[in-house]
């Protein structure tokens, strides 16, 4: 029997996630309605209306099962019950760069990642670099950008 692979995320992106189907779901009723509007237009091989309300039932249902997969796997951890003093998913981490410019991240699932807001998926180049790592290491990273060193500066589980 495999096993199910569990999906480590933090209980925002857990909620996100719920809120995201529960939207779907109730998108439901509307996609069925729609359908039948455009059935009783008659000829449904020149009907555009019918043929674009069946392919979105078609992407909405995909969503709800991908999203209902992720949901079912989820692990939700809270990283304020964490502790320890190397890199490990829902740490925030604060590096300096080449420059000695502070830059931080928090290591999250993949479906949390967002950069722009200093959250970086375990999964990345830069987190799976990260992980394991101890205040004072180095961390030296291949990114589309080039190569790239860090210095960890600060560990924190907030």
């Amino acid at each position: 029997m495999a096993s199910i692979e569990k999906l480590p995320m933090l209980a925002e992106g857990y909620e996100r996630l719920a809120a995201e189907l529960k939207a779907l779901r109730d998108e439901r009723p509307q996609i069925v309605e729609a359908i039948e509007e455009a059935r009783a237009h008659g000829d449904l091989s020149e009907n555009a209306e019918y043929h674009a309300a069946k392919e979105r039932q078609g992407q909405v249902e995909a969503s709800i099962g991908d999203l209902e997969d992720r949901i079912s796997r989820a692990q939700i951890i809270d990283p304020t019950t964490l502790s320890g003093d190397k890199v490990i998913f829902g740490a925030t981490v604060t590096l300096l760069d080449d420059d000695d410019k502070p830059v931080r991240y928090q290591i999250v699932g993949p479906y949390e990642a967002d950069a722009k807001h200093g959250r970086i998926s375990y999964a990345s180049p830069l987190g799976r670099a990260l992980i394991g790592k101890r205040a004072e290491d180095e961390v030296e990273v291949t990114v589309p950008s080039g190569d790239r060193c860090y210095l960890v500066q600060k560990i924190e589980f907030i």
